[in-house]
């Protein structure tokens, strides 16, 4: 399967807890002022990779602790998302953090509608949720840009339906 992407890091220490290898989706919806991936907002940009080659990139890279989907907004394509998530966490050692402009309840109250978004949900573990509120912005909070965003436990969340908070590492 195929995704259109922004970009890769390799080593990212910013966007989830250890080293990560963050994919940087293109194409979104939300539009949040004082974003600062605007580039990542227009769906026709970008560059298609398959996951094949995202896999390889991820698997030659012994120190990661995990991977971070971000954006864009990565539930714009969320089948192709949930299925490199189902082969890296078949890897056995890495997490997956997302980061959506949604709300966990945005997600759950559309699942009939996007069956999808329930797949890739299933194979996070953290969800990094709610758009991004230049008002809100602080730099004292970690993996999140504006305190109306919330680090959350993906997987707890799911099992109880209602928002669980992960602990944040140390």
């Amino acid at each position: 399967m195929d995704i259109r992407i922004a970009g890769t890091v390799n080593d990212s220490i910013v966007d989830g807890n250890g080293i990560r290898f963050t994919i940087f989706t293109q194409g979104c919806p939300h539009h949040c002022k004082g974003c600062h991936n605007t580039q990542t907002h227009d769906f026709n940009c970008g560059t298609v990779i398959s996951e094949e080659e995202l896999l390889k990139k991820i698997k030659s890279n012994p120190l990661l602790d995990g991977v971070t989907f971000s954006g864009g907004e990565p539930f714009c394509q969320a089948a192709a998302l949930a299925s490199i998530g189902k082969k890296i966490h078949s890897m056995g050692n890495l997490d997956i953090v997302t980061y959506t402009g949604y709300t966990f309840e945005e997600l759950v109250n559309s699942f009939d509608k996007h069956p999808e978004w329930k797949e890739l949900l299933e194979e996070t573990d953290i969800l990094i949720d709610g758009r991004f509120e230049e008002s809100l912005k602080s730099y004292d909070i970690r993996f999140r840009g504006s305190t109306n965003q919330r680090y959350l436990d993906a997987k707890e969340s799911l099992r109880q339906n209602v928002p669980i908070d992960a602990k944040l590492p140390e």
